[in-house]
């Protein structure tokens, strides 16, 4: 039996937050800047409208990545372990932010900007698809008896944390600067600026070991040859149920980040540092709602408590999504925000948890990872290009409507799962181990 040490529960949740909090502050760069720069910059030979649609295609091609990012990390995370996996993960995405910061425009080397812009945001999505679920691992395979799910909600509070930070800096660098600088050199800064965040996760992560339920399977000398094989073959349930499940929560976020972003500066004739300061009350919401639905999850069980977020989710998508979101009313847009990304924190915080707890630890990194970034492809990589559509054709309702359906068809999938039994759920997953 190995006699590794094992790690400090301060050590573990540090490690897990960084890393996600890097990775989203670098992924929500992208967003933003992908609405307020890029459609300027690198597709300035489009009309305004098309070239947003432009910029927001290379967001989504990120979406199409994590996938791939998931079978390649999930292959090592299975194989070699978590610890290494989630290095590399790191570096992934970090290098690739760094290089966005660095590239030539439209203006300098024409059609190639985009091109290669486009590559860097597949690099994000590679990086990321390895991240997640390593992150999720890394939390919930050190968690002690009955608190799997808040353990598991500090990798998820690096999106509340990442998309705060991220928006700041805009509005730092908004405030510093006039639009001529900002545009000209000043929108670089946080691409560039991400690699001393990048090394101090890679400092953080360095330093822990492995977690126990993989040092077990490497005990036993159980490690499946092909993860993504494996689940595949004995665990497309799992995988399916698992994609369906985490699509409302994509749809949500993109459509409450991005898209609103979008809409309400282009639409709603918003300035881009007044709706930005509507966001970041908002994002505090979302911060505050995903540790109150992982205390919820780990008394009454996981499953319940996404089933009764999808149900508000869909309410919301019918009910308020319109009415809210409306020209000329601040204190509506702003409740708006509020109260759409307190819903996303309560069906975030503990799905990281649930997608983990549907396959053993064999292949978990894989399967785990691999369900959440195909419910990314579905439910994030179109929703601002497909929201932007519906809003112009039919008006926002449609766009509620829209979000109403990802509710309902997550909460098909959540119905599909075993109730949850709460008195086991602090046994939850240590029979899957092996």
């Amino acid at each position: 039996m190995s006699s590794t040490p094992p790690n400090s529960k301060g050590r573990v949740l540090f490690a897990s937050l960084i890393g996600t909090t890097i990775e989203f502050f670098d992924f929500y760069i992208y967003a933003t800047a992908a609405v307020l720069v890029f459609p300027a910059l690198f597709f300035p030979d489009a009309d305004p409208a098309a070239a947003t649609l432009q910029s927001l295609a290379t967001f989504a091609l990120a979406f199409i990545a994590r996938p791939i990012g998931s079978a390649v990390f999930g292959h090592y995370g299975d194989r070699i372990g978590r610890k290494a996996t989630l290095v590399a993960a790191l570096l992934t995405m970090g290098i690739s932010t760094v290089v966005i910061g660095l590239l030539p425009t439209h203006a300098q080397i024409g059609i190639a900007a985009p091109i290669a812009l486009a590559l860097c945001r597949f690099g994000q999505g590679l990086g990321l698809g390895g991240e997640w679920g390593g992150a999720v691992l890394l939390a919930t395979e050190n968690a002690p008896p009955g608190k799997r799910a808040w353990y598991g909600m500090f990798p998820q509070l690096g999106a509340p944390l990442g998309f705060f930070l991220s928006t700041s800096t805009f509005l730092l660098l908004g405030r510093l600067m006039d639009e001529a600088a900002f545009l000209a050199w000043g929108w670089r800064i946080p691409f560039l600026a991400s690699a001393l965040l990048v090394l101090v996760g890679l400092w953080v992560r360095l330093r822990i070991t492995e977690t126990p339920d993989f040092q077990r399977v490497l005990d036993r000398h159980a490690r499946v040859r092909l993860p993504m094989r494996e689940v595949l073959l004995r665990h497309g349930r799992g995988v399916l149920l698992g994609t369906l499940l985490a699509l409302a929560t994509f749809v949500l976020f993109y459509l409450m980040t991005v898209f609103a972003l979008s809409w309400g500066t282009a639409q709603l004739d918003y300035t881009r540092e007044e709706f930005l300061l509507l966001q970041l009350v908002g994002v505090l919401c979302f911060a505050a709602t995903i540790p109150v639905s992982a205390l919820y999850a780990d008394r009454v069980g996981r499953r319940r408590t996404m089933i009764l977020a999808c149900i508000a989710i869909a309410l919301f998508g019918l009910l308020g999504f319109a009415p809210l979101f409306v020209a000329g009313s601040p204190g509506a847009t702003l409740v708006f925000l509020m109260l759409g990304l307190a819903l996303m924190g309560l069906t975030y915080g503990p799905v990281g948890t649930l997608l983990a707890e549907l396959f053993p630890a064999t292949v978990r990194y894989t399967g785990a990872s691999l369900a959440f970034n195909l419910a990314g492809i579905f439910g994030a990589s179109l929703a601002p290009y497909l929201a932007t559509w519906l809003g112009g054709r039919f008006g926002l309702h449609a766009v509620g409507a829209y979000l109403a359906v990802a509710a309902l068809l997550s909460l098909c999938a959540l119905l599909a799962l075993p109730r949850d039994r709460p008195a086991a759920c602090a046994r939850a997953g240590a029979g899957r181990a092996t």
